[in-house]
């Protein structure tokens, strides 16, 4: 038996990166999934590789209400319910110094990052509040956790999720509907070259990919970028009954990025034993 048996999801941000991966792994665990995507024919691509038995798409702007709320509603109607609903889509937004970041680069950013994160919980929450259960997921990001320099509106909005998921899980517990952020540190994804595979060839992307990993790795704790199977694998435990108890916290997945320094860059004071000499206490 799968982790996920009998359970139906819609992963909004489906047809790429995280929800690609996350779908799959949904998937392999005994679910059906809706992918949701502005990206229609990839999202129809990646589930058609899944079976039309498990897996379906709909063309979804996360920005427009209308959308999400289309989305859980074809889940609904194409298979009766939603056990789970993942809010992933998101892309990096306007970067850059706050002088300037204009009015309407911040509304566009917010309104794909948190505002669509607003939306899926709103409509959602009637489904499984009437089903009693329900476990719904936002992919955050360590930015909303520790600033960083130049991604002040992602940082934000990505602060702004955590928050949501928190108030909104004190709301849904009385309905046993859990509601969980995760995370993100470094992975390898699109968002991590920022560049839209659609702009670059195959061979371009695999070595902006390449350089990606390289530096990245440079900058973790553990020597390694995270893949998408390292959140899938988080979206899978939250999705599942085995974190039944576990409701508005904010998972970090991030091979120990915000601790600090990896051990290799850390000063020889630190990194280097040094004794206190001989110690005689006084008569």
């Amino acid at each position: 038996m799968g982790q996920l048996d009998g359970k139906i999801a819609v992963i909004t941000g489906g047809a790429s990166g995280i929800g690609a991966g996350t779908a799959r792994r949904f998937v392999e665990e005994g679910a059906r999934v809706v992918l949701a995507d502005i990206q229609a024919e990839a999202a129809a691509d990646v589930a058609a590789t899944f079976g039309n038995d498990v897996a379906t798409s709909v063309r979804c702007d996360v920005s427009k209400e209308a959308d999400v709320k289309a989305a859980i509603d074809h889940a609904v109607a194409t298979w009766g319910a939603v056990d789970c609903l993942y809010n992933n889509a998101g892309f990096v937004g306007a970067t850059g110094p706050f002088e300037d970041t204009t009015s309407d680069e911040y509304d566009i950013t917010m309104n794909v990052l948190l505002r669509s994160v607003f939306y899926g919980i709103k409509h959602v929450s009637p489904i499984m509040k009437a089903q009693r259960s329900g476990s719904i997921l936002s992919t955050a990001s360590v930015c909303g956790l520790v600033p960083d320099i130049g991604t002040h509106l992602y940082n934000v909005a990505k602060a702004g999720v955590i928050m949501m998921t928190k108030t909104a899980a004190l709301e849904f517990a009385e309905w046993n509907v859990r509601v969980n952020a995760i995370c993100p540190g470094f992975i390898a994804t699109q968002l991590t070259t920022n560049r839209p595979i659609s702009e670059v060839s195959a061979e371009e992307n695999g070595e902006r990919m390449d350089k990606a990993r390289e530096r990245m790795s440079r900058a973790q704790p553990m020597h390694r970028m995270g893949e998408t199977d390292d959140i899938a694998n988080m979206a899978v435990f939250l999705a599942s009954d085995a974190s039944n108890w576990i409701t508005g916290q904010a998972h970090v997945v991030d091979g120990g990025v915000t601790l600090g320094k990896p051990w290799r860059k850390q000063p020889a004071a630190i990194t280097e034993h040094r004794g206190i000499g001989i110690y005689k206490p006084a008569d």
